[in-house]
């Protein structure tokens, strides 16, 4: 399996994304001020220990205090001989200060997540301080070659310190391995100094940038090509790998053609692709990604995909190419917590057991811990993934201002009933004799009703004179009272025009039942043109004939 990285920088944000087989698996977006959390170690105070949810709340400068739950708070040697845990109230008490570690990005109305027990990455190896084990990463396969890993940091490492070797350490020597370590020892010596003298909140250690990050943890031996459309992070690219890796450094190549390198390898499209809800699989099937703040569901369907042999078949060909999809799709979102799939309900046994194993297979090439836990009684497949940063769509979209993040508006028939009922409500106590409102043009034409019917009925009922205003750039949901009070008075600022003026207008569209007629508006008041049905998306002068309450009837000047 080929792999690449792609690196886009700019000054306000850089992109990466991983390619796997010239598809992305992978994104990473970090902007300057926007700045990633998780890693950043800090001396934080303790604002409320919780003994009823065994946590604490703690300061660390941020604008929401993060959370740090008992397991995540290393228990004092000696003092659990038992094996038992102690409870956060004999741990920790309000006022305290603790060094702490960010292991997941606040989210939505939650802060961010700690833990006490601080890991410090490097290029080989992970310094675990106040530890003393040594693991190697699973992915190193071969046993011999983790035993010589294992006998290297056996003989280097200090007591009192964890370590896990990464997979980046296969087939590094000793001398290497070793450098790396003196490095983390003595930046954690550099963090202590600086807990040691600083009060809190304060932030003891930031992780690095992300191309460092890239580096650092996703460019090995694996990687084919490390590719950046930048010269200057090019040069840092190359001074970072002397440091690090500089067998990899001809791997590492300076993009420089005209074309969007994202666009050039079709990233760009892949992105767009993924902020979508429903994605199309080559087959002709698709699915459809509904995302909570701790649960996903992705609903597959057969959509154009009618098959060739038969229904069964049909369905299992759908399954497996959704399977890899929906991997690739958890990966390139970031998708975490509860994912439920609700696959295509399948008769057979055995080609039940050949989904869940694709899936198994597809979803094991992810770094980020997850879990498929099988099909339930209901056909669906629970898939379990650590949740450690905002997903994709968090980092690049927000919550629509239309719709207030429901995804959907009330329709106008919806709208033009609850403004009714509303406006009833209203001038049932109200002494005015008329009422300007101004709302949506969708509304408002509902509200009028054909030739003026359905407006004189609603007066009819409130005794009240009422003009209506149509307007393109109110929100659906929206209305305005813009006057009330003597009928003169706001007839005269209802009606933008008057009988024998001329304006400019634009043409929007032909009469719906007299096309020879055309439409303008202004302000969203209604003009009835003669003769101006083929004359769309025009400017003309017009002079106004004859206003009614809703409408005015005018002809195109020929005058000069």
């Amino acid at each position: 399996m080929e792999q690449k990285i792609i690196v886009n920088y700019e000054h306000k944000e850089t992109r990466v994304a991983l390619l796997e087989n010239g598809r992305v698996v992978e994104v990473y977006i970090e902007r300057p001020l926007q700045q990633r959390m998780i890693g950043n170690v800090y001396k934080g105070l303790v604002e409320n220990v919780l003994p009823g949810m065994q946590a604490a709340f703690v300061n660390i400068g941020e604008e929401r205090n993060a959370f740090l739950y008992v397991d995540d708070i290393p228990q004092p040697k000696g003092e659990n001989s038992c094996g038992e845990r102690m409870p956060i109230q004999r741990l920790l008490r309000a006022g305290e200060e603790i060094m702490v570690q960010v292991m997941k990005e606040p989210f939505g109305s939650k802060g961010a997540r700690l833990t006490g027990n601080i890991t410090l990455p490097g290029r080989y190896l992970v310094l675990m301080p106040g530890l003393n084990y040594v693991g190697v990463s699973r992915r190193i396969d071969l046993q011999g070659e983790r035993e010589r890993l294992k006998k290297i940091m056996e003989g280097i490492r200090p007591p009192g310190v964890g370590v896990i070797v990464r997979t980046a350490a296969e087939g590094i020597d000793g001398e290497s391995i070793e450098h790396d370590l003196k490095f983390l020892l003595q930046l954690w010596e550099t963090t202590k100094a600086l807990y040691s003298r600083e009060k809190p909140p304060v932030l003891l250690h930031r992780d690095v940038a992300l191309i460092y990050r890239i580096i650092r943890d996703l460019f090995n031996d694996r990687i084919s090509r490390l590719i950046v459309d930048n010269e200057q992070e090019y040069v840092k690219v190359l001074g970072i790998l002397d440091l690090l890796s500089p067998h990899l450094k001809n791997k590492v190549f300076c993009y420089h053609d005209k074309e969007p390198i994202f666009e050039r390898f079709g990233i760009e499209g892949e992105i767009d692709r993924s902020l979508s809800r429903v994605v199309w699989l080559r087959c002709g099937g698709y699915l459809v990604f509904d995302e909570t703040e701790a649960l996903t569901v992705i609903d597959v369907n057969t959509g154009k995909h009618t098959g060739k042999v038969n229904l069964e078949e049909t369905i299992f060909k759908t399954n497996m190419e959704a399977a890899t999809e929906i991997a690739r799709q958890i990966r390139l979102r970031d998708i975490g917590g509860i994912i439920i799939v609700d696959l295509i309900d399948m008769s057979s046994q055995n080609h039940r057991q050949k989904v869940l194993e694709h899936l198994r297979g597809e979803m094991s090439r992810d770094r980020t811990k997850s879990q498929v836990l099988g099909i339930t009684n209901l056909g669906l497949v629970e898939i379990s993934r650590k949740k450690v940063r905002q997903g994709l769509s968090a980092s690049m979209l927000q919550p629509c201002s239309y719709c207030c993040g429901k995804g959907k508006v009330l329709s106008p028939e919806a709208v033009c009933n609850r403004v009714e009922r509303e406006l009833k409500k209203i001038l049932q106590s109200s002494k005015v004799e008329a009422v300007l409102m101004e709302m949506n043009s969708e509304v408002a034409a509902l509200m009028i009703g054909s030739g003026g019917l359905y407006l004189k009925k609603l007066e009819a009922e409130t005794g009240k004179n009422i003009f209506v205003r149509g307007s393109d750039n109110l929100h659906i949901e929206k209305y305005k009272i813009l006057m009330s009070g003597k009928f003169n008075e706001v007839e005269r600022h209802a009606l933008p025009v008057e009988e024998g003026g001329i304006y400019r207008v634009k043409v929007e569209e032909p009469h719906l039942s007299h096309p020879e007629r055309g439409i303008a508006r202004l302000h969203g008041y209604i003009l009835d043109i003669e003769e101006a049905g083929e004359l769309v998306d025009e400017e003309v002068l017009i002079i106004v004939k004859e206003t009614n309450r809703t409408f005015a009837k005018a002809v195109i000047w020929e005058g000069h």
